[in-house]
């Protein structure tokens, strides 16, 4: 699944607390109990183009490459590494050529978040944001150092981006189609907050056979995946005025094991592709 760092290169977005919907964060104990959801040390490689263009900002053409790079475990934490770089040429045929690098770490319990991100357009830097975000029980406590020296609090409902993903893993397996919860990863500026929407399909069974990278690891042809739309909206409009249009959303092929194949990016006026070209499933360190 995709940052919001990744989201934020054109158009973008991830909250709201739906305290029924989301128990406290339980710390992990030193190996992960049978059933729990383990997510596999990756890097993948997706290939972009575009898919459709409309609305008033027409886009003629892209192409682009996002590299994650995912490690960790709930032992030592989980870090990620992630860069997007897209040409999109434009109805004049200008083309522009954004290019965003974000790394974050996420503790294995949920409780710390780490972000660093730097987007480029042409060659210039148009944003910097550096912080951390840490987790009491009454409240998320957000301290930026860039853009600005700031310290904000964030609904302690609140989920981080890998927590996140684990929870659509585990509601996947439980056979739930519908989860929605605040979402909070350093995006726009360090101060955003979204709410967002999953919405997953049916499981496909393993062994159902796949055309990209994906297909050639015999370990996800195993696995099962499901089909997973995430939609974001922004918490702030949706708190002020109760409209309920998404920002951005992304579909996207689930495994168990929090790999993403087959991802769809809808921005609104356009939507892109991206297939994966490259994948390599990292040694997993055992927790001590």
């Amino acid at each position: 699944m995709m940052p919001a760092t990744a989201r934020r290169l054109l158009p973008l977005a991830a909250l709201l607390a739906w305290p029924a919907l989301y128990p406290a964060v339980a710390a992990p104990a030193g190996a992960a109990p049978a059933g729990a959801v383990v997510l596999a040390p990756h890097r993948a490689v997706y290939e972009l183009e575009l898919k459709k263009s409309h609305g008033a900002r027409t886009i003629e053409a892209v192409r682009g490459r996002i590299l994650y790079d995912f490690s960790g475990s709930a032992c030592e934490g989980y870090t990620l590494q992630f860069r997007q770089v897209s040409e999109f040429v434009g109805g004049e045929a200008k083309a522009v050529l954004g290019d965003l690098r974000s790394t974050t770490w996420e503790d294995g319990d949920a409780s710390k978040f780490r972000f660093n991100s730097q987007n480029r357009l042409d060659d210039e830097q148009t944003e910097a944001v550096d912080g951390f975000a840490d987790r009491s029980q009454k409240s998320i406590t957000v301290t930026l150092k860039k853009p600005q020296q700031k310290t904000l609090a964030v609904t302690a409902g609140a989920v981080f981006p890998t927590e996140h993903m684990r929870r659509i893993v585990e509601a996947a397996r439980a056979g739930k189609t519908i989860l929605d919860f605040p979402v909070y990863d350093g995006s726009e500026n360090g101060q955003k907050l979204y709410n967002t929407l999953t919405v997953i399909g049916k499981p496909i069974a393993p062994g159902t056979a796949v055309d990209d990278a994906a297909g050639k690891i015999a370990a996800l042809a195993a696995m099962t995946r499901w089909p997973v739309t995430i939609s974001y909206f922004d918490h702030a409009v949706a708190e002020n005025s109760g409209e309920q249009t998404p920002v951005y959303a992304i579909t996207f092929e689930l495994y168990e094991n929090g790999i993403s194949r087959a991802l769809l990016l809808d921005y609104g006026d356009f939507v892109l592709t991206g297939e994966m070209t490259s994948l390599e499933i990292k040694d997993a360190k055992p927790c001590k």
